[in-house]
């Protein structure tokens, strides 16, 4: 009988055409430019609060509807942003898995994020949960690499950086807690950044250097810094910065 349902709910997806999907976004969710079924289909247009979100395609996977879950393999492509996703849908919320990926970051800035930045991304995250409000968990990595800004140092090359969420890194009131640190380039660099997503708040605290590699502006703009803060016994001096987003 269980097998009968699971072939009558993979033929109706087949049926379905793709734009059936469309009923189910959140309304902050907008897809156009459907093709394909409800099994295996696409939105080649998509936006996020009106901002340019790029596009999708997803595989259902229909035995997993008999555990009351909507499953599926999603492919997101945003320009040169590619990132792959198993994704778990109920009624209680939302779970990625295996999430890889990444491109350059200046393929988000129409986004809204790291805009005025470039250099290229890396994702690997095995989990992010989320109850439709906020984050319940994240473990995963973000590393990114030959990063540089117009309106820093020239636009000189500020280094690779490894953005690290272990187990844990969201505490109860839904706050986001990582670790930050270098991994070559002119700064040396160790940081944690805390974000609230309810409040769209952050902050970052850290201690960081100039190498001798540093170029001249890089070495001016992070001396500056130091003048208001006094370097330890290792040269470096404390960094804070509060933001929001």
């Amino acid at each position: 009988m269980l097998l009968g349902v699971a072939v009558l709910l993979a033929g109706v997806a087949f049926a379905l055409p793709a734009s059936v999907v469309g009923h189910f976004l959140p309304r902050q969710v907008h897809a156009e430019d459907w093709s394909g079924t409800a099994m295996h289909g696409a939105a080649g247009k998509l936006s996020v609060n009106a901002r340019d979100a790029g596009a999708i395609e997803w595989q259902l996977h229909p035995l997993a509807l008999l555990r009351g879950l909507v499953e599926m393999d999603i492919h997101w492509v945003k320009v040169g942003i590619v990132v792959d996703a198993t994704t778990e849908i109920d009624r209680h919320g939302m779970t990625l898995r295996n999430i890889r990926g990444g491109g350059p970051i200046e393929s988000l800035a129409d986004f809204g994020v790291a805009s005025g930045w470039r250099g290229n991304a890396a994702v690997n995250f095995e989990e992010l949960k989320i109850d439709f409000a906020r984050p319940l968990s994240v473990v995963g990595k973000i590393e990114v690499t030959d990063i540089s800004a117009a309106n820093i140092a020239a636009g000189a090359n500020l280094g690779s950086y490894l953005l690290q969420l272990p187990a844990g890194a969201v505490a109860a009131d839904g706050s986001i807690s990582a670790n930050l640190k270098d991994t070559g380039g002119p700064i040396e660099l160790e940081a944690q950044i805390r974000i609230s997503p309810t409040a769209r708040t952050g902050f970052f605290s850290g201690a960081l250097k100039e190498r001798p590699e540093a170029p001249a502006a890089l070495r001016a703009e992070l001396q500056n810094l130091a003048q208001l803060r006094p370097r330890d016994a290792q040269g470096r001096f404390p960094a804070e910065l509060e933001f929001t987003f």
